[in-house]
């Protein structure tokens, strides 16, 4: 069976390996805007759906996987930084309080599809202008949702977390795995 990841993420990438041994990266160049209607909660489904079809429709026999994550707190989703400044302002926003990590996947086959999301609640330690400064002199904070990474420096920010870490990286891939068994 042909596998398919809708995605250029590199720690999606080594998640999957877990799962997998052999399958192709094919990032599905979509609109991720968002609709003001869409609750912040559901987002990333949404995403990870648009994705997995995009793929879908030109390789249907594959299985194709399409994910998303969001970090959302307050009800405000914190997408990927635009800047340094936003990424600060991101950082801020979580310093010493307790966010969602909400990663959607789409699994896509044969014109079946099968969506889920998995949450998980990470707790920020209260962090210093310097901390927060330090931080955002490297590279780590960009292209990441929430302008952190978990499995980097940033994991030093982190209080606890009530879930998949997995998840926090970018793929549930035990709830994956079950879920893909499932559907196949």
């Amino acid at each position: 069976m042909k596998i398919i990841l809708a995605s250029a993420s590199p720690r999606r990438r080594e998640l999957l390996k877990n799962i997998f041994t052999e399958f192709e990266i094919m990032p599905a160049d979509v609109d991720e805007t968002l609709s003001e209607k869409i609750k912040a909660e559901d987002a990333a489904r949404y995403l990870s759906r648009k994705k997995a079809e995009f793929i879908a429709e030109k390789y249907p026999d594959a299985l194709v996987i399409g994910s998303d994550t969001t970090v959302v707190t307050d009800g405000e989703i914190l997408g990927k930084p635009e800047n340094k400044a936003d990424a600060r302002r991101m950082l801020n926003t979580l310093s010493g309080k307790t966010h969602k990590v909400i990663t959607g996947v789409c699994l896509c086959k044969n014109g079946n599809t099968r969506s889920f999301s998995e949450t998980t609640e990470v707790v920020f330690n209260k962090l210093s202008e310097s901390e927060i400064e330090e931080y955002l002199n490297g590279d780590e904070w960009r292209d990441k949702a929430g302008a952190y990474g978990i499995q980097g420096e940033a994991g030093l920010f982190v209080e606890k977390i009530n879930g998949d870490y997995n998840n926090v990286v970018g793929l549930p891939v035990a709830r994956l795995n079950r879920e893909i068994k499932d559907f196949v």
